[in-house]
């Protein structure tokens, strides 16, 4: 499995929106706090703008929120919308993967690889990891 630059620059770019979901924020300010390239983030929301995950306004006011609440949106979301299938081989689809002889049970092990990432990546909100976040900083630091 591959996780692409696109896709840990969208999840990181919507928690920033998460963080505080009230106001708007620029991609400027995103790349910023999140160290991104600026350029980059500005296709990477594009993207998450037309699958719904973002939603945008011109102007002084304007800026990007979430399209939908932070604990409706999960890192599979994200990462289907940006980058399609979760594993693929040689770029194909596993779907419908199928090996002649001894080999004829790998493609079934790759689904199962497949449908476990999907569930630990189905299973995380953008809110679980703004909730984790400050318990995880501590950890870190050795602070209780």
């Amino acid at each position: 499995m591959h996780i692409s630059a696109k896709a840990d620059y969208g999840i990181r770019a919507l928690l920033e929106l998460a963080r505080e979901p009230a106001r708007p924020l620029t991609c400027e300010a995103i790349a910023s706090s999140q160290e991104i390239p600026f350029r980059f983030l500005k296709s990477v929301v594009g993207e998450l703008r037309r699958a719904g995950l973002v939603r945008s306004q011109r102007g002084c006011e304007g800026g990007y929120w979430l399209g939908r609440p932070a604990g409706e949106i999960t890192l599979l979301d994200v990462t289907r919308a940006i980058d399609g299938e979760l594993i693929t081989l040689r770029g194909e689809s596993l779907a419908g993967l199928d090996y002649p002889g001894p080999a004829a049970g790998l493609p079934g092990v790759w689904r199962e690889v497949e449908a476990g990432a999907a569930a630990v990546l189905g299973g995380v909100t953008l809110m679980s990891l703004l909730a984790a976040a400050p318990a995880e900083r501590l950890a870190r630091t050795g602070a209780a």
